[in-house]
């Protein structure tokens, strides 16, 4: 499908939404407003899509346990069934309390416009950074959005800025967290199975184990993150679930290690049977990692569709409530074609636009293989889990890629004496180079056909150096891409502040 086509595709999904608004808006003056959002917001939901949802899947794509169809076709489903299933009914209108609603001096119209510029704008933002090849965080696009339009609205005193603080901070300690996770258990599946001399007997022991832990992480942080706006619905269902507004840590926790003593005694006496027909060799234990990346792409996914929605539909909301009631709200309720507007959005995008992003997680930053999948999938879960335990603000994307950033640089680490091996091998042929030239530049060297033997040579050797320095430049962790990708994170925030501020000034003047 070429760029074209997609770039239709995405235009009719973001107009039919806004025909769907236009004929709702009724006799409201300022129905052409929420026209506009619902523009944004279509527009907004296709970029998450075709940005964060990358981080969910890239690592299995990457690792070649399911295939581009396969991980697109995973993830727009269930992205889709986490939005509208567990995407809860309520939203706050202003996303992590940057601003409060005051600060707009109970003028709700010019709530909506900055609402209306901080979708723009992050959807801009995201859709550059996708082009880029950079992932990026779509609720730090969002934070910047919000937070330039308010500015634009109200003055600078209205941010909250130690707010403000936390979500910075979490550049260091999401990717930070992420990577020394992820890196963790990759240094566990190599010492205790890869370096083992009998790697079928190691795996026998090991992965179930494993696997476990993954389960256990899995179902705690889709307990948290992605049941938390329906847990009334499921507690009244169920009357063996705590009565409470959401789920606590303990019960999330105690869902968790139930499923995970489940999944290892089903899992141990299959896996013991199975490698009985196995090579013992890292190719054929990998093939032990293959199903547990497919389910933790999906439950990722439904997650990520789950609690990430609201980027996408919550200033949508917002802004629909604004023009509905004329007053700005601390909680908005979210009506069904918004919520439909953002899974639906996200899966277009993640269908039209989101393989050049799981390109770049999954085989662009380093190299990966199941093994190391694996790990950055369980660092992504359990990085959300220990940092809602502690309250410790995170990135979903920053973690995930960080993760990727772990297990690259491990492998540098534990490779360390082949590069020494590389460098001195480096200095021998570079020995070999300078001798030749030696040679070359010999005044005595008068033998047309010795001459031009040696000129051979010394165009080999060349090319022999250039070989090897260019297998030291290029390390298990492509350096360039984590320049690249660091910078966007720290310029995410302010790059979509300073659009939406230009974007919340040119609304309000055409608007007036």
């Amino acid at each position: 499908m070429n760029n074209l086509l997609k770039i239709l595709l995405g235009a009719a999904f973001a107009v039919a939404v806004a025909f769907y608004a236009n004929s709702i808006v009724g006799n409201n003056p300022h129905g052409g407003f929420l026209v506009l959002a619902a523009l944004f917001g279509a527009y907004m939901a296709m970029n998450i899509g075709a940005n964060d949802v990358a981080n969910n899947v890239g690592p299995a794509y990457g690792a070649g346990a399911i295939s581009m169809g396969g991980v697109i076709l995973i993830a727009a489903i269930f992205e889709a069934m986490g939005a509208l299933v567990a995407g809860g009914d309520v939203v706050g209108t202003i996303k992590k309390g940057i601003i409060a609603p005051a600060a707009f001096g109970g003028d709700p119209m010019l709530f909506v416009y900055a609402m209306s510029a901080a979708l723009l704008a992050a959807a801009l933002w995201l859709n550059l950074a996708t082009w880029l090849k950079a992932p990026v965080s779509t609720t730090h696009s969002i934070v910047g959005g919000v937070l330039g339009g308010g500015i634009a609205a109200g003055g600078f005193a209205i941010v909250s800025w130690g707010t403000m603080g936390k979500i910075a901070a979490s550049w260091v300690i999401s990717p930070v967290l992420g990577g020394l996770i992820a890196a963790a258990f990759l240094y566990i599946i190599k010492s205790q199975i890869l370096y083992k001399e009998d790697k079928l007997a190691a795996a026998k022991k090991v992965v179930p184990i494993l696997v476990a832990i993954m389960t256990a992480a899995f179902l705690t942080y889709l307990t948290l993150k992605g049941l938390k706006h329906v847990w009334k619905d499921l507690s009244s269902m169920f009357s063996f679930l705590p009565q409470t507004k959401k789920p606590t840590f303990g019960v999330a926790l105690t869902i968790g290690a139930i499923g995970g003593i489940v999944s290892f005694l089903w899992l141990k006496p299959r896996i013991a049977k199975r490698v009985v027909a196995m090579d013992n060799s890292r190719d054929a234990l990998n093939m032990l990692f293959t199903v547990p990346l497919v389910f933790a792409a999906a439950l990722l996914s439904f997650a990520h569709g789950a609690n990430d929605v609201a980027n996408a539909v919550g200033p949508l909301a917002a802004v629909n409530d604004a023009l509905m009631h004329m007053e700005i709200s601390h909680k908005a309720s979210i009506p069904l074609w918004v919520m439909v507007t953002g899974g639906i959005g996200i899966s277009i995008g993640l269908a039209l636009f989101g393989p050049r992003l799981i390109k770049t997680v999954g085989s662009e930053i380093t190299e990966l293989d199941q093994m190391r999948a694996f790990s950055i999938m369980m660092a992504a879960a359990i990085t959300v889990v220990i940092a809602s335990q502690l309250g410790l603000p995170v990135s979903s994307t920053h973690i995930a890629v960080g993760a990727v950033f772990g297990v690259g640089f491990l492998r540098e680490w534990l490779d360390s004496k082949k590069m020494d091996e590389k460098q001195k091998e480096l200095q021998a042929e570079m020995q070999k180079l300078e001798a030749l030239k030696a040679e070359l530049n010999d005044p005595a060297l008068t033998d047309p056909a010795k001459k031009l033997e040696l000129i051979e040579a010394h165009k080999a050797q060349k090319k022999k150096v250039k070989r090897i320095k260019k297998a030291l430049r290029e390390n298990y962790v492509k350096r360039g891409m984590v320049k690249k990708i660091i910078a966007a994170w720290i310029i995410t925030v302010p790059a979509a502040a300073v659009l939406s501020a230009i974007i919340f000034y040119i609304i309000k003047g055409v608007a007036a």
